[in-house]
């Protein structure tokens, strides 16, 4: 079994795990502007607590996004950065299949929507189908306006992330609704093991966010529109 280091820093959630034969090792913390300077820290802390140094790790994994652009940049940039100081791998994950991988381990089934608030009144939405073993991606990662997703998802089998809350309205009465998270770092542990099970290494050169959204912030007339 190989070493792993995960992190993801695409939400106002700061993951990080350490996936080491027989035990994966967790740690979660507030992310947004935070992140940049807390992951390096606490990456040497979690490695310190398992009596490891950076060059036992054999490859390192990123959450990809979608997300914020700031989180996006820190882990892809502390990713890439560690992967050529050691000339490892790394791994890119799916933002919105953890979200997926997390509502799994609680009970949410084998058929999820995500739907996470991308702000500005829009979401990050993406359909997902446990098949043999692993999450195969039904419809990719979008960004969608609430009543648009709503009208696209029809009655979803299960649905998962922070847009549930933020957009409860729109979105309608969900049967089966998992808005809250019970651990981004278990959950990007899982899908960086499987990353690596399947072969899905890329060089440090090719680690790169997925945006999905090319503007992050109205302007004011936008906003006295809204």
């Amino acid at each position: 079994m190989p070493s792993l280091l995960a992190l993801d820093s695409s939400t106002d959630t700061m993951a990080l795990a350490l996936v080491t034969p027989g035990q994966t090792r967790v740690f979660e913390a507030a992310g947004g502007a935070q992140a940049s300077a807390r992951m390096l820290p606490e990456i040497k802390a979690l490695l310190a607590g398992a009596g490891l140094a950076m060059d036992d790790l054999d490859a390192i994994a990123f959450g990809q996004g979608p997300g914020a652009f700031t989180g996006l940049r820190t882990a892809c940039a502390v990713a890439q950065g560690l992967a050529f100081g050691l000339s490892k791998p790394v791994l890119a994950i799916d933002s919105l299949m953890l979200v997926a991988e997390d509502s799994r381990a609680q009970g949410a089934g084998d058929d999820v929507w995500v739907a996470m608030d991308a702000r500005i009144g829009e979401i990050y939405a993406a359909h997902y189908r446990w098949v043999d073993g692993a999450w195969a991606v039904v419809e990719a990662p979008a960004l969608y306006r609430p009543e648009v997703l709503a009208a696209h998802w029809g009655t979803p089998a299960a649905a998962a992330g922070t847009a549930l809350t933020e957009y409860a309205q729109a979105l309608g009465t969900l049967e089966h609704a998992w808005p809250q998270a019970r651990s981004r770092a278990a959950a990007l542990g899982a899908l960086a093991l499987a990353a690596w099970q399947r072969g899905e290494m890329l060089d440090a050169a090719e680690a790169v966010p997925v945006y999905v959204r090319d503007k992050v912030a109205l302007t004011t007339a936008e906003r006295e529109k809204k």
